[in-house]
């Protein structure tokens, strides 16, 4: 259920009815946006709550969710969630680029890549340290010194982190190094996982399952949002069907319908979505006028020879720069606001050499 409030209600109403439906032995997630307070009432609640709560000064409606997500819900959240990072947007319409490689692989390698995507105009650095690989004899990852190399690159050109978390006891080192904790498809339903992230107040980016409903991946949100961390993104990456042309079969209109179900900030991952990179600035441009609230685009600077994982599907750091400045033509038009780097040029001219 949630209780919609009055406008303009006072904090300590709103504080009473929280008081009145936590002494019912269930919980209380208030939610305020910019004309009404939505209190949620998670839990197995007494048939005579509803009643009792709708009487009180200050409510104006109770009103029961159907569906088995309630925090995650447009119901329960009415205005898209924004989550700022250091000064960093997400959501609502800031277009954030999360840009690197598919894996960590030496201090100079990630502050190259670094340096390049801040002058293309990123907001963030994406790299792995920890690889869950389908294969047991494949790279898995440098591991905590790869998530120490990051974080210096980060720190020195300006940049946010992400990187992706695998298992619970992972979860406080990579949240010390990391600004923003992945979780990877195949993660999506580790449930131990999803409830450690909820005690931390790192945004989550959670990546849906290669086989996910709609309805399985916002239930996974809902785990990370009952433990307590408001700050969750999800990411579409592609979903398992017959096609072997590309990686994946990229649903684009799980961005638009997600919107409509859910509050939370949707991100689109072309390079895993398609597995090839001559489709990654296509379907890029397509995730922006879908609406998506930001892109995590893979890009290396040698990926043909010397990538550890995806090379076929990162970009080379010139294509980077130039598809974020057709980035910073086209967001305007679907209603975003993004802005590159004025001067990125120089920076790869470096690199070419």
């Amino acid at each position: 259920m949630i209780v919609i409030t009055s406008p303009h209600i006072e904090e300590e109403r709103i504080a009473e009815i929280v008081r009145q439906i936590e002494n019912s032995g269930v919980q209380a997630h208030v939610s305020r946006g910019t004309d009404r307070t939505v209190i949620g009432i998670i839990g197995k609640a007494d048939p005579h709550l509803a009643e009792h709560i709708r009487s009180m000064k200050g409510v104006e409606n109770v009103i029961k969710i159907s569906k088995s997500y309630k925090l995650a819900s447009r119901e329960f959240h009415p205005d898209d969630t924004i989550i700022e990072v250091k000064g960093v947007k997400i959501g609502g319409n800031n277009l954030v680029v999360m840009g690197g490689p598919c894996a960590v692989e030496t201090p100079e390698q990630i502050d190259e890549i670094a340096r390049l995507v801040k002058a293309a105009g990123g907001q963030v650095l994406r790299g792995g340290a920890f690889k869950p690989r389908t294969g047991p004899y494949s790279f898995q990852g440098i591991g905590i010194e790869g998530l120490k190399w990051m974080k210096d690159a980060g720190d020195k050109y300006g940049l946010l982190t992400i990187t992706e978390v695998m298992a619970p006891e992972f979860v406080d080192v990579c949240a010390e190094y990391a600004d923003i904790m992945q979780v990877g498809t195949r993660n999506m339903q580790n449930f131990d996982l999803l409830r450690k992230l909820g005690t931390i107040n790192n945004p989550v980016l959670l990546k849906r399952g290669m086989s996910a409903t709609y309805d399985e991946w916002l239930n996974a949100a809902e785990y990370i949002l009952a433990g307590g961390n408001p700050n969750v993104m999800l990411c579409e990456r592609g979903i398992r069907t017959f096609e072997t042309y590309t990686r994946n079969t990229f649903d684009l209109a799980a961005v638009p319908v997600v919107q409509q179900l859910s509050h939370l900030p949707v991100i689109a991952d072309p390079s895993h979505a398609t597995g090839r990179r001559e489709l990654v600035e296509t379907m890029t441009k397509a995730s922006v006028a879908a609406g998506a609230n930001g892109l995590i685009i893979e890009m290396h600077t040698d990926p043909d020879n010397s990538a550890t994982g995806d090379g076929v599907q990162s970009l080379f750091p010139d294509q980077f720069a130039n598809l974020l400045k057709e980035l910073e033509q086209l967001a305007p038009l679907c209603g975003k606001k993004f802005d590159t780097a004025k001067e990125p040029a120089e920076a790869f001219r470096e690199w070419k050499k």
